[in-house]
Formats: C-alpha cells, structure tokens, sequence
C-alpha cells in the first residue's frame, strides 16, 4: 500500500493511539549531518543553514518522519558559559564543571536566550526546517531537564553531595535551572518546533529509585513541562523507565523514549492510551547491523509495540552514534517499509 500521508499526519496519528498508513520512524541523526555535508564536526554545527541542508538531505535519503534540530546537549553548558569539547568522531560534551564549589549556585543566574550564540544557532536552524519543510514534518527541539542538567554543570560527585547536604541551594539550582528549560523549551516553539523533546536521564530508573524519583525527579517534571508551551516528549537516554510509568504520566508528557533494557511488550502495555512509546532499536549494536539483523531488530519492535498506534520507531537513546553506517541507516529505512504498514496483518495474532 503506497504512503498516504504525510510525516506529520502519520505521527500525529500514533499519538492519538492510531493507526496511520504505516508505523512512523525517527532517524535521530545530529552528527551524521557533518559527513553529509562533507565537514568536522565543529565547523558543521556553526551554521544553522548547513545543519537545516543537511537534515533535509538525509530525510530525502531515508524517508523518517522527523527533522532534529538538536545539535549537541552541552550546549546548555556553553550558553551558561561552560566549556565544550569537541570530538572528530563523537558529539561534543562538556568540560571541567563551571559549578566548583556549591557557594557559586547562590550567585547563578540562567542566561539569556538571544545573549547566547550558541542557542540562537538552534532557533535559526528551526526556523529554517520549519519553512523549508512547510510545516509537513515534524521539527524536534530539544532541553535538558532541570534535574538532569546539573550533572554537567558541577558534575556528577558535587551534585549528588548537594542534593543530599545543601538543600537550600539544591533548591536554588532547581529554580535556576527550571526558569532555564522553560525559557530555552518555549523559545524553540515559538521559532517553529513541533514538539519538545525533555531529556531527563537522571530521572531513569537505572540512576534513580522510584522514592527518589518522587522526591525530586517528578515535582520538577511536573512544574517544568506545565510552563512549557507546547507538546512534551521524555527521553531518559537508554535509561530505564518501566517502573516509574505510573507516575510519568502525571507530568503531561505525551510520550516516552524507551530503553533497549526492558521488555516492549510491557512498556506499551503500561503505557497504553497515556503515553506513546519512541524506541527501542540499539544504538550501539547497531554499528555492526548487517541487512538481516536491521530487519530482525526493526520487526521484532514492530511486533511488540506497533499494533493500535502508539509507537514510533526510533534508536533507544535518542542520538544514533557517528559510528553507524549509512548502509545500516538505509537497511532499517527499508524494514520500517517493507514491514511497517499498518494494519500489520503479517505478526501472528494481530489484526
């Protein structure tokens, strides 16, 4: 059955708990972008009109149903006046922590969106995405969660320190760093984003138990995505998230990145009519997919979480690495097509 819609439809229909033409999938490609324009990374992401080709360029090739806007996470970093370090071959992170001692949190402001190049960078190739795209494919931003951010900011040891020792300026780096995401969240809509996507990592239950998680992770969660101004997706980076499901859906996101480590079936089971599901191919292992093994990982997600809408097809932690060939990216673009289309009727016991 040839595609009837367009990306936008056909992912606004998954998360309406329906099916479209034939399951969405997300090629979340920053990185990649440099190879196609034939540039290092570095100079790649200092030009929004470069990054805005090519995404455009590896939509063409591939067929997803989304356009990444992201360029790298440790640009928050930089906006607050951080250092980042830049790689050959992996995605830019942050430097030594800019936060040193707990004491500096109390005299810590959150910059200022158009103050910082290196986020204006991002509005302009949202901007651009968005007219060339002509509003038929949805344009992902991206923030950092409040409570994820500071492991950047003063790294992971002093963080954990102050959250348990400092609480007045646990607190105080909370509504910073909220007044943040809400501001860098709301600016992307505004420059054209469809939906924003709220990384929180540390939120995970990988990193987090379920009583930290309601002690910390989810109050600001629910604060912060209620001032953002526009549909919210959680990713928790490859983390897992199964066992805070219930309370997830509190926080009005719409839907949830899932991790390779748990079992699909269960997750669109929890989630069913509350939350769509974004996942769950391997990132890592993915490098060395041959043809056969994409089509084997790409139809085992299908048949677990595709049936009844709710699911979007993407890799598990939200950035496919550098390492990833075309030809894999090619290979899995061929499976969601060849096996994708809705009503699915190929698993056994489905409709």
């Amino acid at each position: 059955m040839p595609e009837t819609m367009t990306s936008m439809q056909r992912v606004l229909t998954a998360l309406r708990f329906q099916e479209a033409d034939r399951v969405p999938y997300f090629l979340l490609l920053t990185m990649h972008g440099a190879r196609e324009m034939g540039l290092p990374i570095r100079d790649y992401f200092a030009r929004p009109d470069l990054i805005a080709e090519a995404q455009l360029r590896m939509r063409a090739r591939y067929g997803h149903d989304c356009l990444l806007a992201f360029s790298y996470a440790s640009a928050e970093i930089e906006a607050f006046g951080g250092e980042v370090l830049f790689f050959e071959d992996g995605p830019p992170n942050s430097g030594l922590p800019f936060i040193q001692t707990p004491e500096q949190i109390a005299r810590l402001a959150p910059p200022r969106i158009e103050d910082a190049p290196c986020l204006v960078r991002v509005l302009e190739t949202i901007a651009l995405l968005k007219t060339r795209s002509r509003g038929e494919v949805p344009v992902i931003a991206v923030v950092m969660s409040p409570f994820s951010l500071p492991v950047m900011q003063m790294g992971f040891e002093g963080y954990l320190r102050l959250l348990y020792d400092r609480p007045d300026l646990f607190a105080r780096l909370m509504a910073v760093n909220e007044a943040f995401c809400v501001a860098w969240a709301n600016a992307q809509l505004k420059a054209g984003a469809t939906f924003v996507v709220y990384y929180d990592p540390v939120s995970s239950a990988t990193i987090t138990t379920l009583e930290q998680y309601r002690a910390f992770g989810l109050p600001i969660a629910k604060r912060t995505i209620a001032r953002i101004d526009g549909p919210v997706a959680t990713h928790f980076a490859s983390g897992r998230c199964l066992p805070i499901l219930d309370d997830l859906a509190q926080t009005g996101t719409a839907a949830v990145g899932v991790s390779i480590h748990e079992d699909m079936a269960a997750l669109k089971t929890a989630c069913a009519g509350r939350m769509s599901l974004v996942g769950n191919l391997n990132g890592i292992d993915m490098r060395r997919w041959s043809a056969a093994q994409a089509e084997t990982a790409v139809k085992q997600a299908l048949a677990q979480a595709g049936p009844g809408g709710g699911f979007i097809l993407s890799d598990n932690h939200g950035e496919i690495p550098w390492q990833v060939p075309e030809r894999v990216l090619d290979d899995i673009a061929a499976a969601v097509r060849c096996w994708g289309r809705y009503p699915l009727a190929w698993i056994q016991g489905g409709p």
